[in-house]
């Protein structure tokens, strides 16, 4: 009896929360459906990515890409691990500056006549 009960109670808690895209409730994480590595926060939250829905086009031009991104991401939709890059080649830049040719210049100048 505290079974049926139990199973009641859990079925109008998950009919109280509304559901998102992908079918999973509202406020659902990647983590929680998807065994993850090293993502950041937002890979973790798709609701936090917004401007999402469809963009006006010309019919005889209409895309499946269009169909496609006008959809917000879902958990199903994240990715489930991420490998970032490393810096060290722009860190170097930014503190010696860009390369500078400082070869010689044999070409004619221009009449501006």
């Amino acid at each position: 009896m505290e079974d049926t009960q139990a199973g009641q109670h859990s079925q109008e808690t998950m009919a109280q929360r509304e559901v998102g895209p992908g079918g999973v409730p509202k406020g659902a994480e990647t983590s929680q459906y998807y065994k993850t590595f090293n993502i950041p926060g937002r890979f973790d939250n798709p609701e936090w990515f917004q401007g999402y829905g469809p963009k006006p086009q010309n019919p005889m031009y209409m895309t499946t890409a269009n169909q496609y991104g006008a959809m917000p991401p879902s958990v199903h939709t994240m990715p489930t691990s991420f490998h970032c890059k490393s810096q060290k080649f722009s860190d170097h830049l930014g503190k010696c500056g860009m390369y500078r040719n400082q070869g010689f210049n044999t070409a004619q100048d221009k009449s501006k006549v």
